[in-house]
């Protein structure tokens, strides 16, 4: 089994630089998925309230046999609930959903700056950091502009902000503020939907290092320093997915790849998506 290395959080926390993305697989087909991945080797679970699926994530931790400890659990607050109180009870039900009694990380799932009540939210995770029962907090679409009134109003710099981020929409911007101020930055959506799959590019680096397009794309975030967790109910292609750790792409095939930005998002922009349910 490869080993997957880790990124040290600036609050000392370790987190497993791949992990297994749950983003819209059926809470039917959760259970199994997760506990297909966890077979596989993978050690660190992103899930949200949002995607309805935790409570079959902490089915598939407890059926794996795997002591508590040695899987990385993230969940997010949904939009709905940023209000200090409701933000605090949202915490107890993804605990009570997860049927567990701490989390390893909880994000604020999207800033919602026509709302611009994440900085009350933010103080509501604090709380809950303080508590012990998440063993770090973070945000989740957050650009520079959220990020430094967030560094600004309050005391606890986010440890983690996960962002949308793929050869098609590198964030370095976001990436360099993050780095500067000791966030990690995690990549969601890391082969953009699969459109960077089919890039001439991408398919001959892959073609020179006799790998797939899929696992040359996670290399490059691999290499980045990105936190990554690509999303798949396929076990084979979790597999795939897993199996990066063996090659390396050289400097001038990172910067290929790089070069390939057109600032393309495949998801919503968080300067502008206010959706609550």
């Amino acid at each position: 089994m490869a080993s997957v290395p880790t990124i040290r959080l600036n609050n000392g926390v370790e987190i497993p630089q791949l992990g297994f993305g749950t983003y819209q697989i059926k809470p039917a087909e959760t259970k199994v998925a997760v506990l297909a991945a966890l077979d596989v080797g993978y050690r660190h679970i992103d899930t949200a309230e949002m995607y309805g699926n935790e409570k079959q994530v902490g089915e598939a931790i407890r059926e794996s046999g795997l002591d508590r400890g040695e899987v990385f659990v993230t969940s997010k607050l949904n939009n709905g609930f940023h209000a200090h109180d409701d933000a605090l009870k949202a915490f107890d039900r993804t605990l009570e959903d997860l049927g567990f009694d701490y989390l390893d990380l909880f994000l604020i799932h999207w800033p919602l700056p026509a709302v611009g009540g994440f900085v009350e939210t933010w103080r509501a995770l604090e709380e809950i950091y303080g508590s012990g029962r998440a063993r770090a907090i973070g945000v989740s679409n957050f650009q520079t502009s959220h990020l430094r009134r967030l560094l600004e109003e309050t005391e606890t710099v986010p440890a983690v902000n996960q962002v949308e981020a793929h050869p098609y929409l590198t964030q370095d911007e976001v990436r360099a503020f993050d780095a500067e101020h000791d966030i990690a930055t995690e990549a969601w959506s890391p082969i953009a939907q699969g459109k960077v799959l089919h890039d001439p590019t991408i398919i001959r680096i892959a073609e020179r290092h006799s790998r797939t397009p899929a696992q040359v794309t996670l290399r490059w975030h691999i290499q980045r320093g990105d936190i990554v967790f690509p999303k798949s109910v396929n076990v084979e292609r979790m597999e795939e997915n897993f199996h990066i750790f063996d090659f390396d792409l050289s400097e001038e095939e990172m910067n290929e790849i790089s070069a390939l930005n057109r600032d393309e998002r495949v998801g919503p922009d968080p300067d502008t998506f206010n959706w609550i349910p």
